[in-house]
């Protein structure tokens, strides 16, 4: 008696997942254009706050910080300036526009220097061993 009803109760669940259509699922919410610039806005904040503190410990030489915080500073600017820009074609149309992900930038080279031959990691002065990943330095051969 129990097998049957166990049986039964297989065969409905059964029924019930096979039953089901896609079409009858709620849609999923759309996603808000504004939360992958809050995500990246929140990783450069981040970088910064880890670049002061590599900097305070003495992992960076003065040149190095400025330059790395220059560029997250114009890297914020723009994520910033694209946060307005939206703001402002949401309020003169009334409709959440869709983006594309932005393709990233490709790094300038530097044409001297030393970099890490494990993971590429550049620096101007002369290491024995790399600040990003503590293997063997070597020089770039220009």
């Amino acid at each position: 008696m129990i097998i049957v009803i166990a049986c039964i109760l297989v065969i409905a669940a059964i029924a019930f997942v096979l039953g089901v259509r896609a079409k009858d699922l709620p849609a999923p919410e759309p996603v808000s254009p504004f939360e992958r610039l809050d995500e990246r806005k929140a990783a450069i904040y981040e970088n910064l706050r880890d670049l002061q503190f590599e900097y305070r410990l003495g992992k960076l030489s003065d040149q190095d910080y400025q330059n790395t915080k220059k560029d997250l500073q114009k890297e914020l600017a723009g994520v910033l300036a694209e946060a307005d820009r939206m703001k402002a074609q949401i309020g003169e149309n009334g409709f959440v526009p869709q983006l594309e992900p932005a393709p990233p930038k490709p790094a300038e080279p530097k044409e001297s220097g030393f970099v890490c031959p494990s993971c590429g990691a550049r620096f101007d002065k002369d290491l024995k061993f790399c600040g990003e990943c503590g293997k063997p330095m070597k020089a770039v051969q220009a």
